[in-house]
């Protein structure tokens, strides 16, 4: 006895018996077949179309319209696993990085406080500004925002703007550096107590609801230490290197050792671009040839060599510093905010920081292959 043709129309028939949980219609008039129904031999292939991915029907249509064709259609039909699933509106496609037209992604850490990090990063920023990249900010030390103060911008707000459909955190902008802190979101004059996780979240939101556009360079001013929001930097951005800021002293270089260890290690695998020695002499404004080593001498020099990093830079402490940075100014302007201020030698040194940093990227990335998000292993 022969076998009975199968035709298309069968097919559609039978697909009529079928309803979208949805609407209650069939799934013919509700117009989620495709006209493309194949047929070869006793194989059935076709596709149903479905609004979106996230459809919660989808598996138990595509079942019930496989089962529909085998009972009304032939019961040797071949039809399982022969249904294709289409969409009317496919999902927007995740960039590989929360960050798609930033370059470069610096951060720069210490292993304990008090050691001019944030100096350091606020610095770093105004400096390759002001040599004409395109540079953005993260403050990212959550429980000490210290970047509103630096850049004179303790009482700004945050704004939205709108941007490819959807609305956006706008950065604040200040000496050509987009920047956004933890501390434009709580109280100035109140301690940020928060659990780790609200912290993590509260900074995820900063990097990733943020439009900061196309940058040379995102800063991130990182926690000193280690601690949970190294852990979501690193599982959130592909950060291309971290410079390492440290002071002379014996306690802060022990420090800066477990900081770099931390990054360098199996699970983290971020490069070091370099370390910077902090205060690494004093220099009295009326005795500008003068050196103090008050915190030791050199032992930034000793630690890099030790570990076989580069050594960005060496930044003196010289008078006016504390209060440039409390006028709301970095010292590497000038006074009036509008380029490098060539005649102090503290910016002349977070220049030539600029300098090398950028030398170091170039190099890092020519040697290297870019830095991979790290992956949470459960």
């Amino acid at each position: 006895m022969s076998e009975s043709p199968i035709y298309p129309a069968l097919v559609t028939e039978a697909l009529r018996t079928v309803r979208y949980p949805g609407n209650g219609q069939d799934l013919v008039s509700a117009g989620m077949v495709e006209d493309d129904i194949r047929i070869d031999g006793r194989k059935v292939s076709f596709s149903l179309i479905f609004d979106k991915p996230t459809d919660p029907f989808i598996k138990s249509v595509v079942r019930a319209a496989e089962t529909a064709v085998a009972t009304y259609v032939a019961p040797d039909v071949e039809i399982r696993g022969n249904v294709s699933v289409k969409y009317r509106h496919e999902l927007p496609q995740k960039p590989a990085t929360p960050l798609p037209g930033v370059k470069n992604i610096i951060g720069v850490s210490s292993g304990k406080g008090g050691v001019g990090k944030s100096t350091v990063a606020a610095n770093l920023a105004v400096a390759l500004a002001a040599k004409g990249f395109k540079v953005g900010l993260l403050d990212a030390d959550i429980f000490g925002p210290s970047m509103p103060k630096m850049f004179g911008l303790e009482r700004q707000e945050l704004y939205m703007t709108s941007r490819e459909g959807r609305d956006w955190i706008e950065p604040a902008e200040k000496y050509g550096v987009k920047m956004l802190s933890i501390g434009f979101m709580v109280d100035p004059d109140s301690p940020v107590l928060w659990r780790g996780g609200m912290a993590s979240n509260a900074l995820r939101q900063l990097i990733t609801e943020a439009w900061w556009g196309d940058l040379d360079y995102f800063i991130i001013d990182m926690p000193p230490g280690t601690s949970d929001i190294h852990l979501t930097l690193v599982q959130t951005l592909p950060i291309t290197g971290v410079v390492v800021v440290s002071t002379p002293q014996q306690v802060a270089l022990a420090d800066a050792r477990k900081g770099i260890a931390m990054f360098t290690g199996d699970k983290v695998n971020v490069p070091i671009l370099g370390l910077v020695e902090n205060m690494a002499w004093f220099t009295p404004a009326q005795h500008p040839d003068e050196r103090y080593y008050i915190f030791g001498r050199e032992g930034g020099v000793r630690l890099a060599q030790e570990l076989g990093v580069k050594l960005l830079a060496q930044i003196p402490l010289v008078a006016g510093i504390c209060g440039r940075a409390d006028s709301g100014t970095p010292v590497t302007l000038a006074a009036d905010g509008e380029g490098i201020d060539t005649a102090n030698p503290e910016a002349q040194a977070f220049a030539a920081l600029a300098d090398a940093v950028d030398e170091a990227v170039r190099s890092r990335n020519s040697d290297l292959p870019p830095t991979r998000v790290v992956q949470t292993h459960k």
